[in-house]
């Protein structure tokens, strides 16, 4: 397990940075803005608005959880919540499936980091299994 903590902890914490960035800035934006991202049918824009925020906030609560459970040695429920977490970002891909956002250029950029964050927390995680399951393989012979 120890190469989880030498090996993992870093690329974790830059990742998780760079998520809640990302996110916080892209979410942020949704709330200030709503008409520049594309509706859903029939959802009050304030509605709309709360939903966001109070999005993001559960989000980077489940991401803290995660982290700390992984610095707990808690990896197998760690990796859970950092996959739940990783939805913040999978999510972002919606917009295009309602339609493309009328934004600047540079508020694009929050939207592609949200999706960069999110893959890079599916990699890390597929690794860190993959690393606990080996540990846990190599101890039982």
């Amino acid at each position: 397990m120890d190469v989880l903590r030498e090996k993992g902890l870093a690329p974790l914490r830059v990742i998780l940075a760079f998520s809640v960035l990302s996110t916080g800035f892209h979410y942020w934006h949704m709330v200030a803005r709503p008409r520049a991202y594309p509706s859903i049918p029939g959802l009050d824009e304030t509605v709309g608005q709360v939903g966001v925020g109070v999005a993001w906030v559960v989000f980077t609560v489940v991401a803290v959880l995660g982290y700390r459970a992984y610095l707990q040695e808690r990896y197998r429920r760690a990796l859970v919540l950092l996959l739940v977490y990783s939805l913040s970002g999978l999510v972002t891909a919606g917009h295009f499936l309602i339609g493309f956002p009328d934004l600047p250029r540079v508020w694009l950029i929050p939207l592609v980091g949200d999706t960069v964050a999110a893959v890079a927390l599916w990699a890390f995680v597929s690794w860190a299994w993959a690393a606990l399951n080996r540990v846990r393989v190599s101890t039982q012979h």
